[in-house]
Formats: C-alpha cells, sequence, structure tokens
C-alpha cells in the first residue's frame, strides 16, 4: 500500500469504526464518522456478507490504517511477533504500541498517530536525551521521551500544555504534560490496548 492522500476519514468508514486519525476532529460534531457511518462509495450503505478471507483482510487493513504502517513493514512486525513467546497476535499488537509516533500519541504529546508521526520526522522529540526522528522507533521499559527544549516554544506544543481535553494516558506510561515529557513505566500488555481488534483474524490471514 502506498502512502494514503486521499480523505483519512474514508479510511474510519471503511473499517467501520473510527480510527482516531483526525485528533481532535474525531471528538466534534464534525466527524464525517458520525455523519455517515457507512463504507465510501456509490453502493456504501449496501450490507454485503463478508466471506472468512474478507474478514481476516478487512481486520489487518483496520490496524494498518491505525497505526499508519504500510504492507512490508507490517508483515514484518508479524515475522518478529511470531518468533516470540506467546500469542502472535498480542505481541503484534505490543510492537505497535512501542512504535515511538504511537508512544508520543498516547502520551498526549500529539492529538493523533499522523501528528505525532510528523513532530517524530521533524525532530522535535529525545529518547534518554539522544534525538530520535525515526517514528518506527521501538521505545523499551525505562525509556525516558521528552520534547526539545527549543522546539517547546513552539505555538503547537504551547496548545499542548494548555488543553488536555481527550487525553487519556495509558497504564503503561507517564506522562508530565506540563513539562512535556513522559516515560515507559512498563511494557504494554494486551488489556492495556482499549481499541477492537480481533488480533486473531490477521494471525489466519498470515498462516495460510
Amino acid at each position: 500500500m502506498a502512502r494514503y492522500k486521499e480523505a483519512v476519514c474514508r479510511q474510519c468508514r471503511r473499517e467501520g469504526m473510527k480510527l482516531y486519525l483526525k485528533g481532535d476532529r474525531c471528538y466534534s460534531q464534525k466527524c464525517a464518522f458520525d455523519k455517515r457511518a457507512y463504507v465510501p462509495g456509490q453502493h456504501g450503505k449496501r450490507r454485503s456478507k463478508l466471506s472468512e478471507y474478507g474478514l481476516q483482510l478487512r481486520e489487518k487493513q483496520k490496524v494498518k490504517r491505525m497505526y499508519g504502517v504500510l504492507e512490508k513493514q507490517f508483515r514484518h512486525y508479524f515475522d518478529i511477533a511470531e518468533k516470540k513467546e506467546g500469542i502472535a497476535g498480542a505481541n503484534l499488537l505490543i510492537h505497535l504500541e512501542k512504535r515511538l509516533d504511537n508512544v508520543v500519541y498516547r502520551l498526549g504529546l500529539a492529538t493523533s498517530r499522523q501528528e505525532a508521526r510528523q513532530m517524530v520526522r521533524h525532530g522535535h522529540f529525545t529518547v534518554n536525551g539522544k534525538k530520535v526522528d525515526i517514528p518506527s522507533y521501538i521505545v523499551e521499559e525505562g525509556d525516558v521521551i521528552q520534547v526539545k527544549a527549543k522546539s517547546k516554544k513552539s505555538n503547537r506544543f504551547k496548545d499542548i500544555t494548555e488543553s488536555t481535553e481527550n487525553r487519556v494516558v495509558v497504564p503503561w506510561l507517564s506522562a508530565d504534560l506540563e513539562n512535556l515529557t513522559g516515560k515507559v513505566i512498563t511494557d504494554p500488555t494486551r488489556e492495556d490496548i482499549d481499541v477492537e481488534i480481533q488480533e486473531h483474524l490477521i494471525v489466519e490471514l498470515y498462516s495460510k
């Protein structure tokens, strides 16, 4: 899948649930999914029963779009998850959760994963005092994520410190929005991922 250039709200409608791709807009009355909660396109309102393969494919696409990962990288993550001890599907989601762009979003330092990814690429963050501009960087327990001192002066980060609306920090992270910093307390568990995902369908798809 190449970079998606169309309206991202269509992705939520296609997957039948909010993926929170546009940050605060997803919580407002302007949310396209709330207005048109059906598949986009001429025949979007028609209900059609998906095959077993169709269900598996949709679940994979949903998770890819949620975390902003392309097919090749997503498959690589699955291969890593499959080799680890434990359940492959849960390992996959945990690995995705530990991406730096997702952690920035989960800490409330960005309103969406897409915004977090852009901020990381622009070099606004440090991990343990060192600049990291790779969104796919995997954090570990004890890592400290912080906005660079120079970046703290930007209006965008000033807005973040002043507004905590719709920000819910997950249990495996601690956040200090006043100082624009956060810490990885422990590795996430499957129970910490509060999104409706049937990861076993992805495992079944890749296991064929």
